[in-house]
């Protein structure tokens, strides 16, 4: 019998539900089970791909080509799977599905209303994802926080599943609990109301997970189970760590992984998670050497502040290969709009540069100013997608002397389009369809050889088809590398080191080595792919010549 774990928030948004369902599944994965997480998200959106990542943070893109919330992302590190569409889930897909159905007479006359028809379609997308994954276990994460309006229907699907099956189902709530710097003790009452607003919808909860600064002691265990109806061995301590890495042995120390075997009526098995042990033993490890990364991006602010989520991938990406190296690396940003306005001046004290993904004009000169900078002082250099193309705009206008060079993106008029629109992306945008009509998801290239790219990707196996020279990466974008220029680019010194198998498009380019110690674009995600037991061989020789190279350019 499927089993089914419900995981909701509370207090506030980004409180760590994604962590926690990848942290558990990853216990019950490795105690032998069969899990499968599934992210809801509350808004109408049909995925995450035309959303600001200032406002919701980096999409994560899977290899299937789904634009899905950054919390996929955690599920694929933690379990080392690949996630696909049925892992993810927005209202907007349920909303659509339901008005086709019933546009298409499926419902027989019926009035269509939320309840049940929402909700048997919620229900409906958690058994396809299970039954897909042949799972023993489904873990639905809740987007948003308990008390929003948008997404009590989940709510209410996870009540009617528990009422059918109460045997099967369990839920589980995270929530913050704050220590107010002027009183100094943990708060339970914000955490008490939010379980009270979950009693209103009919649920009880039964494991509550306690996020907070520092370890929830006895006492406040007990106010828990006091006044939520609860035992409290049945509130798990969350504090903050060293690495998001170590929550799954956090959970384990509280026997988290028995109290959720027990409650489902399952057979105990006991976690086995000696790698996992071993990783955080290299995270923990004191590293003998430092450098410092520039991230060269526009994503940055927010109102006043300014925040990581929206190059989340990048970051996972850059620590995973770290802790490969045994190196720290200390990642500086530096918002390409200033680099407009004050110059490349202003890029010190790194030992390498990264310009990551990106959409526009806005902070594009900056980026390409950095990309020259990065050339010209010999510093190592990784162009992500936009930092790929933005490189190669620069070696236009600097190398080939090309002053008007510019990607059609940012500038319609100019002669020289060193990157352009491809035939059928022109269709698309001319009918302004910009959701899902990217270059999406897995696409197979072929590379050349006595090329840096060979080196890496020889040197970590990382071809999916050696004898062919083939690897694959995750794409997410729209602009092409133009052909028209090759034999000029060529000619003066740019190495193509990449074409896909469809299409012949550019993937990669980079300097040679007696020219450049690393200079390298590559038109793909390979952040995407990176994991912490298994990081990227791109990031992982980035690093590599950043160590190499370090203080050996000019400033």
């Amino acid at each position: 019998m499927l089993k089914y774990i419900f995981v909701s928030g509370g207090v506030i948004s980004g409180v760590g539900k994604g962590i926690t369902v990848a942290s558990i599944a990853l216990i019950l994965k490795s105690s032998g089970y069969k899990v499968t997480p599934i992210k809801f998200e509350n808004y109408l959106n049909i995925d995450a791909g035309t959303i600001n990542p200032i406002e919701h943070g980096d999409p994560f893109l899977c290899e299937d080509g789904t634009e899905a919330d950054m919390d996929i992302g955690s599920y694929e590190k933690f379990l080392d799977e690949q996630m696909s569409k049925e892992n993810f889930v927005t209202m907007g897909q349920i909303y659509k599905e339901v008005i086709y159905r019933e546009r298409r007479f499926e419902y027989e006359g019926e009035d269509v209303e939320a309840i049940p028809y929402i909700t048997n379609e919620i229900i409906k997308r958690i058994n396809i994802a299970s039954g897909k994954k042949k799972t023993d276990i489904v873990i639905i994460e809740l987007g948003g926080t308990a008390g929003e309006y948008q997404n009590v229907l989940y709510y209410e699907a996870s009540r009617i599943l528990r009422l059918k099956l109460p045997k099967d189902v369990i839920h589980i709530h995270v929530s913050y609990v704050p220590t107010p710097p002027h009183l100094g003790e943990p708060k339970t009452k914000p955490t008490q109301l939010s379980v009270r607003t979950l009693n209103s919808l009919g649920i009880q909860p039964d494991i509550i997970i306690a996020r907070s600064e520092k370890h929830i002691d006895k006492r406040r265990r007990d106010r828990f189970a006091l006044f939520c109806n609860m035992h409290w061995n049945e509130i798990i301590s969350s504090p903050n760590l060293k690495t998001i890495y170590e929550v799954p042995l956090n959970f384990i120390k509280q026997n988290l992984h028995k109290i959720i075997q027990k409650k489902l009526s399952l057979k105990y098995k006991k976690p086995h998670l000696k790698n996992w042990k071993l990783l955080i033993k290299n995270i923990n490890l004191k590293k003998p050497k430092k450098i410092v990364i520039g991230i060269v991006g526009k994503y940055f602010g927010t109102g006043q502040y300014q925040l990581k989520d929206s190059y989340t991938a990048l970051f996972d990406a850059i620590d995973h290969a770290s802790y490969f190296n045994k190196i720290e690396v200390q990642t500086k940003w530096i918002d390409a709009e200033e680099i407009e306005k004050k110059g490349t001046s202003i890029i010190k004290n790194i030992d390498g540069m990264i310009v990551p993904i990106g959409w526009g004009l806005r902070g594009a000169e900056g980026m390409i100013q950095a990309a020259g900078f990065a050339r010209d002082n010999k510093m190592p250099y990784l162009g992500l997608c936009y930092g790929m193309q933005l490189a190669v705009v620069s070696f236009a206008r600097d190398i080939l002397r090309l002053e008007d060079a510019n990607t059609e993106e940012n500038d319609k008029k100019t002669k020289n389009h060193v990157i352009h629109l491809i035939p059928m992306q022109k269709k698309f945008i001319s009918r302004r369809a910009y959701g899902g009509t990217m270059r999406l998801g897995a696409w197979e290239a072929k590379l050349k050889t006595n090329t840096i790219a060979y080196e890496i990707y020889s040197k970590y196996h990382a071809f999916i088809n050696k004898k062919r020279l083939i690897i694959s990466e995750r794409h997410r974008h729209r602009y092409e590398f133009n052909d028209k220029y090759t034999k000029l680019f060529e000619a003066n010194g740019l190495i193509i080191s990449a074409r896909s198998i469809l299409e012949n498009l550019v993937e990669i380019i980079e300097l040679p080595k007696k020219k450049h110690p690393f200079y390298f674009g590559i038109q793909g995600h390979p952040e995407y792919k990176s994991r912490p037991m298994n990081p990227h061989p791109v990031f992982i020789e980035f690093i590599k010549s950043c160590v190499i190279n370090k203080h050996k350019y000019l400033i």
